[in-house]
């Protein structure tokens, strides 16, 4: 079987913000940017792996999500428990330093985890906990 990622989907709150920080302080490239106001569908990823996106969707725009669903997501967003992504470099403490400098609210230095893995956290604007591992 020949099957790769080729988008995954991050909710937001704010696409203004959202923009700013996947393209300005993750360095990710606007693929597409379709949609008015907040009901906007934003798709990043970084410039040298065209094949690898994010999309940045508007939190529960599906028609069937109800009411008490809608007030549930944007409470978990709030909390910053809702979405979450894991992304990788082969420098952590240089990407967590240009992070930082970008203003991101760090949730967690870089940390030699007991299960082998050395990385560090931070939460998007809508909430979303981003990971960040070292390559090794």
């Amino acid at each position: 079987m020949d099957i790769s990622i080729h988008t995954s989907t991050l909710p937001h709150d704010d696409p203004d913000a959202a923009v700013a920080f996947y393209r300005d302080v993750l360095g990710f490239e606007v693929r597409s940017d379709v949609g008015q106001g907040r009901m906007r569908w934003i798709t990043v990823g970084p410039t040298d792996q065209p094949g690898t996106s994010i999309l940045l969707a508007p939190a529960a725009a599906d028609p069937g999500v109800t009411d008490a669903e809608r007030r549930t997501i944007a409470e978990m967003m709030a909390k910053g428990t809702y979405g979450w992504i894991l992304l990788a470099t082969r420098n952590l403490d240089s990407t967590f330093e240009k992070i930082q400098a970008g203003d991101a609210e760090v949730v967690q230095e870089p940390t030699e985890q007991p299960y082998g893995i050395r990385d560090c956290a931070f939460r998007d604007p809508a909430g979303n906990l981003i990971r960040i591992q070292e390559l090794r």
